[in-house]
Formats: structure tokens, C-alpha cells, sequence
């Protein structure tokens, strides 16, 4: 008699939801700037701290894999749910506390709260992509991911619209209108985790437990010793850090647009929806025609146009400027695995430690911003220079595009 196989149907859309959670955490956290810079009377540089303390958190991409393979899939996954949850609850009970203090004060304990929801964000995203491909028939695990990955974009383009109508709402921006909508957050969250903890999932290592390992089918004569002596992987990296200033460059900088421009209508968190949402249509699009063309073509278009975007911006004025701006969005969708994928060339068994490393790129959305939001507080400089810094992450993505990635390769 054949053995049942297990239904993972409902782990299967829990495990969407993380997805949903992981985009949806992540833009709603840049999407806080200009919010918090009014609530906390901050400088540029100051609400760029948001981003900052959120993507510092990947500084802690590879800690965390270790920890991974020490405490297992599950394990990971429940810990994630779980910083996550607390650590909107702990931004809604310390900003809360805090109000009596001085406003710098309670900057810092929102800070720190998102902080370590970002901690749970990278535990999260470790693990998230090896679960939807095994909660389910092999054949169709393509489709999953696909789906995975459309629920992100989704939420993406959703998160904008949940600061303006959930967390601003027509409140005035003073830091007791900060923390509310996070304690329901919290608790959402902590009851996937309890979920989570509850039911039985399968081991994605699982498979390669009971096959040969990936290193054993490699010659090991045909690849260096280590994954550290490749160019490209960290040409690959430093591509990924500068794409983050290209990716959130724009999000971030749209508050200190606003306010050179009095007479732009509404504010700039108003308008961030269709930045995000113009990357979720190009993830769509492009999901359907990266298999049809070279890499490195669609690439370089892609950079090409989203800097033809964003130079637009400066010869036009008012909303048009702005809506030239968030067009890059639609270009900027797929650069991700594209810049990825030339990063992880001709590596064979070191592929994954080479994922890792260039994972730490992300760090780029720590720093990055973080500067432009220092150009704009500069009065002999201010956010149109912020804004043509971009042009220089352009530059190097598409130098990495076409030479960088080819270097030490024994093809191209």
C-alpha cells in the first residue's frame, strides 16, 4: 500500500503570509521617514537613521545562517516570527513609555524597537524561500516561488498605503501617533509563530540528507579553494550594495523633495505606492522575459532607463518630475536577481557561501541613504545633488554589468 503523502496546504499559506510579512515590514519601515521626521523634528540625515537601523540588521545575514544550520529550519523560522512580534510590541510599549521624555529619546527607542524587527526580518528570509519550495509537489515548486515572490511585490506596494491610512490617517504627526497600529502587528505575528510551532514541517535539507551532496558531484580541481578568491563575487557584492542605494534612493529622498517644493500637493508617503507598485508590475513582466533574453542586455537596459528616469526628473518640474521619479521603479524590479545571478557565475560548490557574501550588499541601504540624507543637510548642496549621487550607483551597477562580472571567468 502506497504511503499517504502529507498535505501541506495550510503550512503552505502560512508560510505565504511570511512572505507577504517579509516585503510588508520592510517598505513600511522606509515608508516611516517622512512621518517620523515631522513627529521627531528631525534633520535629513537624522530620518535616514530609519533605514539605517533597519538594514544594519543584514550585518547579521551570515551569524544567522550558522545559527541555522546549528538550530534547523523550523526553529529559525519560529525564533524570526517570534523578534519580529516582540519587537513591534516592545516599539508600541517603549515609544509609549517614553513619551514623557525628550523627543530624541524616544527617536532612539523606535529606532531600536525596528531594530530588531529587522533581526527578525533577515532570520526570516533565510528560510522563507527553502519552505515554499518543499511544502509541496517538486514539480510544481517554480510555481510556489513565483507566487512567493508576487505576495512580496503585493506587499510592497501595500505597506505605503498602510502608513497613510492606517499609521498617519489624518493624525497629526507627534510621536504619540506613532506606535499604535504596531501592537496589533505584534500580535498578528506572534500567532503565526505559535502556528508555526504547532505543526509539523518538512526538513528542506531533507533531500540532500539522502542524496550525495552537491560538493561531492563537483571536481574540485576545477574551482579554486575558496569562495574569497573570486573578483566577481565581491564585484558582486559591492553591485548589490550600491543597487540599494539605487532601490530605496529614491522612497527615501521623496520627503526632502517634498519640502524644497512647497507646491507639491499632499506628501510624499501619499505618492510611494506607485514607486513600489511600479516594481511589482516589473517583476511580473520580467518574470516572463528574463528566460528570453541575455542578462547582461536586460540589465543594462533596465540601469539605462531607471537613470534616463530619474534625469528626466531634473529637466521637468511640479508632479511631473515626480512621477518621472517613481517610474524607475518599474526599471529597478529586476535588477536584483540579475546582479545576483552574475555574482554567482561559474562557482560550483562555493555557490553558497557565495550567496551569503553577497547578501551582505544590502548593507548598502544602511549607508547609502544615510550620506545622501548628509548631502541634503548640506545648504551648498541639498537633494537634487542627493538625487544625481544615484547616477554613480547606476554607473557602477552597469560597470559591473558588463565588465566587472567577467572578471576571472573561464567563460563569458
Amino acid at each position: 500500500m502506497s504511503q499517504q503523502k502529507p498535505n501541506y496546504l495550510f503550512p503552505l499559506i502560512i508560510m505565504f503570509i511570511v512572505c507577504f510579512l517579509i516585503g510588508f515590514v520592510t517598505t513600511m519601515n522606509n515608508s516611516m521617514i517622512e512621518f517620523c521626521k515631522e513627529a521627531f523634528k528631525l534633520s535629513d540625515t537624522q530620518g535616514q537613521l530609519v533605514n539605517t537601523f533597519f538594514y544594519g540588521a543584514y550585518a547579521f545575514s551570515i551569524p544567522f545562517a550558522m545559527m541555522m544550520n546549528k538550530i534547523g529550519y523550523k526553529s529559525t523560522l519560529v525564533l524570526g516570527l517570534a523578534v519580529v512580534g516582540f519587537g513591534f510590541i516592545a516599539n508600541n510599549l517603549g515609544v509609549t513609555a517614553a513619551l514623557t521624555k525628550e523627543t530624541s529619546t524616544i527617536y532612539i527607542v523606535f529606532l531600536c524597537c525596528m531594530s530588531l524587527v529587522a533581526l527578525g526580518v533577515v532570520m526570516l528570509q533565510n528560510v522563507a524561500n527553502p519552505y515554499v519550495m518543499v511544502l509541496g509537489k517538486k514539480e510544481s515548486g517554480a510555481f510556489r516561488m513565483t507566487l512567493s515572490q508576487a505576495l512580496n511585490s503585493v506587499a510592497t506596494t501595500v505597506a505605503p498605503m498602510f502608513i497613510t491610512y492606517v499609521i498617519i490617517a489624518g493624525k497629526p504627526k507627534l510621536p504619540e501617533n506613532v506606535p499604535g497600529p504596531f501592537l496589533m502587528l505584534g500580535i498578528f505575528t506572534l500567532v503565526i509563530a505559535a502556528i508555526l510551532f504547532f505543526i509539523k514541517l518538512p526538513d528542506p535539507d531533507q533531500e540532500k540528507k539522502n542524496a550525495t551532496t552537491a560538493e561531492d558531484a563537483y571536481d574540485m580541481s576545477q574551482y579554486k579553494s575558496s569562495v574569497f578568491k573570486y573578483p566577481h563575487v565581491w564585484l558582486g557584492a559591492l553591485a548589490i550594495f550600491m543597487y540599494m542605494g539605487i532601490e530605496i534612493g529614491i522612497p527615501s529622498m521623496l520627503p526632502a523633495y517634498w519640502k524644497a517644493d512647497p507646491s507639491l500637493p499632499g506628501s510624499a508617503t501619499d505618492f510611494l505606492w506607485m514607486y513600489w507598485g511600479g516594481m511589482m508590475v516589473g517583476r511580473f513582466v520580467g518574470s516572463a522575459i528574463l528566460a528570453k533574453f541575455n542578462a547582461r542586455i536586460l540589465l543594462s537596459c533596465c540601469l539605462t532607463l531607471g537613470a534616463a528616469c530619474v534625469g528626466l526628473s531634473f529637466l521637468l518640474s511640479g508632479m511631473a518630475s515626480v512621477y518621472a521619479m517613481l517610474a524607475a521603479g518599474l526599471f529597478h524590479s529586476v535588477m536584483w536577481p540579475l546582479i545576483f545571478n552574475l555574482g554567482l557565475q561559474e562557482l560550483g560548490p562555493h555557490t553558497k557561501n557565495a550567496s551569503g557574501l553577497i547578501n551582505m550588499g544590502v548593507l548598502g541601504g544602511a549607508t547609502l541613504p544615510l550620506i545622501m540624507g548628509t548631502v541634503v543637510d548640506n545648504p551648498a548642496l541639498g537633494v537634487g545633488v542627493a538625487i544625481m549621487m544615484m547616477f554613480v550607483y547606476y554607473a557602477y551597477v552597469f560597470w559591473f554589468c558588463n565588465w566587472g562580472s567577467k572578471i576571472g571567468l573561464k567563460k563569458i
